[in-house]
């Protein structure tokens, strides 16, 4: 069992392309959203054992993405209800396909997470990331739960998803970032992530993780181990729509093949071959550009992606 805890939110995405001069808006259409939300949703299409673990409204918004998470096949279970409403995030897309974004979290159900009791039976990997890891209450009780995890031996994934918007205070949270890493086997993030973050990945893999897996774009994947080794494989070349979850499917692609080759433990992480490296990543990079050629997070199905 795979679990994913953070947010689940509505992503408002323009309709017909930005305001015209006279000042009209464009109409904006609700998504089903989060980056944890998409994650769990990919990792559930691609065939793996999925559970989700967050605080979800009882609003018609929150009832929506319970719906979305169950047709995937996520076990929702574990998740926390409230009364309070669902996050909205305005999604603004550039000529690129590239996605902003501006949020209405205040007084929100999922900031309200709290720790569970336990984890699903069987769960042999945890994820982490965006939103949830930044406003509080319930960054704090995320980042509890992932020392609790990693300390039982539970693999743990990391994808920090950068909303710099949400951040008030950057360097805190900068070094927040680097005290999250002992507490984790596999990093994924941006390169714009990484360049907001500073650093470099042989300073974070020296703190924890085997592996640090960074997103190029259209240029592709790249993969350093705790071993010292780099390896690099391109991206798909395909007509963008949008990149709306194209980094939450990454993730996702990433945890399914580890499981699916049995290789969720750190040191079956850190000690993976070159070859497989490469197979997975690309893996990734197919499912990540099947993402993008469709409006919003609409991650592919195992039937969409050629066999790892």
């Amino acid at each position: 069992m795979i679990v994913v805890a953070g947010e689940a939110l509505i992503d408002l995405v323009p309709q017909g392309g930005a305001a015209d001069d006279g000042g009209d808006l464009p109409a904006l259409a609700p998504r089903l959203g989060g980056g944890p939300f998409n994650t769990a949703v990919a990792v559930g299409r691609l065939g793996s054992p999925v559970a989700f673990c967050s605080r979800v409204s009882r609003d018609a918004f929150g009832e929506a993405l319970l719906g979305g998470l169950a047709r995937a096949g996520v076990d929702v279970s574990y998740v926390q209800r409230g009364d309070e409403p669902t996050t909205l995030a305005v999604a603004s897309i550039a000529a690129d396909g590239s996605a902003g974004y501006s949020f209405y979290v205040e007084g929100t159900a999922d900031r309200l997470f709290s720790v569970p009791d336990r984890l699903p039976p069987g769960t042999r990997a945890v994820s982490f990331g965006t939103c949830s890891l930044v406003l509080e209450p319930g960054a704090s009780a995320y980042e509890e739960l992932m020392r609790s995890a990693s300390a039982q031996g539970v693999f743990t994934a990391l994808d920090p998803n950068i909303r710099a918007g949400l951040i008030p205070d950057p360097d805190a949270y900068r070094a927040r970032f680097k005290n999250w890493l002992p507490s984790t086997g596999l990093l994924k993030l941006s390169e714009e992530d990484a360049q907001w973050l500073g650093g470099t990945p042989q300073e974070w893999l020296a703190s924890g993780p085997a592996a640090v897996v960074i997103t190029r774009g259209g240029d592709g994947l790249t993969v350093f181990t705790r071993g010292g080794a780099r390896y690099d494989v391109p991206g798909e070349r395909i007509d963008v729509v949008d990149t709306i979850g194209a980094g939450d499917t990454v993730n996702a692609a990433l945890l399914h093949g580890l499981a699916a080759w049995d290789a969720l433990p750190v040191e079956a992480v850190a000690g993976l071959a070159e070859d497989a490296w490469h197979r997975l990543l690309r893996f990734a990079a197919r499912a990540a550009a099947v993402t993008c050629s469709r409006a919003g997070a609409e991650p592919p199905y195992a039937s969409e992606l050629p066999p790892l």
